[in-house]
């Protein structure tokens, strides 16, 4: 057999001896640290979640790694959310103000244009009574 045929035969074998486990388990640690957030948030399966838990239970590295994903990340988000909100704020006042601002400059702008055209026509066009 080639070499491959017997990595694969060896992968899919279900027996449990020791040079087989060891394959088995340097295979699938990708694998398991893939399915991990699924685990930790309790939406895996119940093959999968029955394989995390056979893997980790003889892997210490994965076990390692899950025990770090458990933890809490060390963020103040209270603080980061509070700051985040109140630039919003700023930013939306800001807004409206340059909104205002806009609509006054625009109406000024037409009356400033329709009183220039009207004083164009009294100007230079002769209007003549009917």
């Amino acid at each position: 057999m080639k070499k491959a045929q017997v990595l694969e035969e060896e992968y899919f074998t279900t027996s449990w001896c020791f040079e087989r486990r060891v394959l088995k388990v340097k295979v699938l640690c990708g694998i398991i640290k893939d399915l991990f957030p699924l685990y930790l948030d309790g939406v895996c399966s119940n093959d999968s979640k029955a394989a995390i838990e056979e893997h980790i239970a003889v892997c210490d590295s994965c076990k390692a790694d899950l025990q770090t994903m458990k933890k809490p990340l060390p963020i103040d988000v209270t603080a980061q959310n509070l700051s985040e909100a109140q630039t919003v704020k700023n930013l939306s006042k800001r807004w409206k103000k340059g909104m205002v601002k806009s609509l006054l400059k625009g109406v000024l702008f037409t009356i400033l244009a329709i009183a220039v055209l009207a004083l164009f026509l009294y100007i230079f066009v002769d209007v003549q009574s009917f």
